[in-house]
């Protein structure tokens, strides 16, 4: 929907038209916050590489309908549960990699177990396919059939998240730095640090889209990337500051799937005592952000799902500001023999989301009032990630690392294992419990599946408190007024270009 005027901050009406050298064009620039560090599909779970590749230059066996809900044919024309552990995938026959070369069954499994390569560190593979084991059979070149242990009931919606890749050109244990795909686009050049560009593909199996040429270039400075719609050089910024958000003609506002916290490391003095972590939750003052940091429409969350996710539990309540009370959980720890005055480091990761530094910095001061000894180290994508998954830096302290967690698709299997389980890969918790209600979770349907992962997040999040859970969110996006696109809940992980409309 259009940015609502309540939001718009007086003073800061553009000035003048637009203008629009690219008017005549069907080329379009995208700006991005973060630089994008690695092209690698199996890394589309990070928001940055996402918006890039995830069904653009690499496709997905099934598409999630972010606006109407439920799944579309994608790579994969048709699907159906053979037995409690196994399902069949029949493939879209005569589709094409870029290179010229039939796509076929193979590259399937090819793709799911490069995903599982636990020497690579997929992110798609460590968030969705963690704690199942794999096998295959494929009785032609067009079907493929998955069974999974344990058995995955939402195996096509995880489908849904895992772009395919080449088994003849991907390199099976690095990183891709070209990516060969069947999408709409192909991936073209790409300059580290300055830009990516994608040609659209004239042989793709589907109809073919306006835009011709798509270039990225990365801005971290929220109101720079905007600027740039206003005066041409750029069409869409997919993340934009609530303060930059001041043009009704170009400003667009939407629910998004993402949610901020901080994931504490359990494990290390002093957050590895939960009236430290207890201590850290009453120290923040939620409501204070929302209109300044964070804006108006955005949710306090209880824990990484949001309301619309099956297993959401609304008796979970949001933590309230009380740092009198924080204080006194620091006392009684430190008179308990625990070393409230070791180190306490803030892991951010710049261009996060807007005002991710300046609610870093903030939340840090929060904690320090409580008697805590908190510093923040701010790191580019690349090195922040060495803190957020497994194996983590070594020696590394006690850490708060700062977390944006997307789930769009509806289910917290996407959530659970990655984050909470022993074996997760972002998880920093170790409890047999946690352990046996995800498993548990994941086989079942229906009712007993939402009982259960309301359970496990009422464990995590009031009896372990894995996390500083903040806000459900709320994304903005400039777009030039020469396109017809409107941005979705999916807007924060994937930009398909061949949703993008020429008025």
């Amino acid at each position: 929907m259009k940015i609502k005027a309540a939001l718009f901050l007086s003073g800061a009406v553009l000035a003048g038209g637009m203008a629009h050298a690219q008017d005549a064009s069907r080329d379009v620039t995208v700006v991005l916050s973060e630089t994008v560090s690695v092209v690698e599909p199996c890394m589309a779970a990070r928001q940055d590489v996402g918006r890039v590749i995830s069904e653009n230059v690499n496709e997905m066996l099934i598409e999630f309908d972010y606006v109407n809900g439920g799944l579309k044919p994608r790579l994969a024309t048709e699907w159906s549960q053979v037995d409690d552990d196994t399902w069949e995938f029949k493939l879209r026959p005569g589709v094409k990699w870029h290179d010229g070369s039939a796509f076929t069954a193979k590259d399937v499994q090819f793709s799911i177990e490069r995903n599982k390569n636990a020497d690579l560190s997929c992110e798609t593979g460590g968030k969705y396919f963690g704690g199942m084991a794999f096998s295959f059979e494929s009785p032609d070149d067009t079907t493929i059939r998955i069974t999974t242990n344990p058995p995955q009931p939402i195996l096509p919606l995880l489908m849904s998240v895992m772009p395919v890749q080449s088994a003849a050109t991907t390199p099976a244990a690095e990183f891709d730095r070209k990516p060969n795909g069947t999408g709409p686009y192909v991936f073209s050049d790409w300059q580290n640090g300055q830009s990516i560009t994608l040609t659209r593909n004239p042989d793709y199996w589907g109809d073919q889209p306006q835009v011709e040429k798509a270039t990225y270039l990365f801005r971290s400075d929220s109101a720079v990337a905007a600027a740039m719609v206003e005066t041409g050089e750029a069409d869409i910024v997919p993340s934009i500051a609530l303060q930059d958000a001041n043009n009704p003609e170009t400003d667009f506002s939407y629910p998004n799937s993402e949610t901020t916290s901080l994931r504490i490391d359990t494990r290390t003095e002093p957050t590895s005592d939960r009236r430290i972590r207890e201590a850290l939750n009453l120290a923040v003052d939620r409501e204070a952000m929302i209109g300044t940091l964070f804006p108006a429409d955005a949710q306090i969350a209880t824990h990484l799902v949001v309301p619309t996710t099956i297993g959401h539990n609304p008796d979970i309540p949001a933590w309230p500001y009380d740092p009198n009370r924080a204080r006194e959980l620091v006392e009684e720890a430190k008179a308990d023999g625990v070393n409230v005055e070791a180190p306490i480091r803030i892991i951010g990761r710049n261009g996060m989301y807007p005002n991710g530094t300046e609610t870093m910095e903030a939340m840090m001061a929060m904690f320090q009032d409580i008697g805590l000894n908190v510093a923040l180290d701010s790191y580019d994508v690349s090195v922040w990630n060495n803190y957020f998954v497994s194996p983590f830096v070594a020696d590394a302290g006690a850490t708060l690392t700062q977390s944006q967690h997307d789930n769009a698709t509806g289910d917290p299997v996407f959530t659970a294992h990655v984050k909470y389980a022993s074996d997760g890969a972002h998880s920093m918790v170790r409890d047999p419990e946690v352990d046996r209600l995800i498993a548990a979770a994941s086989a079942a349907t229906g009712e007993e599946r939402t009982k259960l992962w309301q359970e496990l997040f009422t464990r995590v999040n009031t009896e372990i408190i894995a996390d500083v859970p903040m806000f459900h969110m709320v994304g903005f996006t400039r777009v030039s007024p020469r396109l017809d696109f409107k941005p979705t809940i999916a807007t924060n992980s994937e930009l398909q270009l061949q949703q993008i409309r020429f008025k």
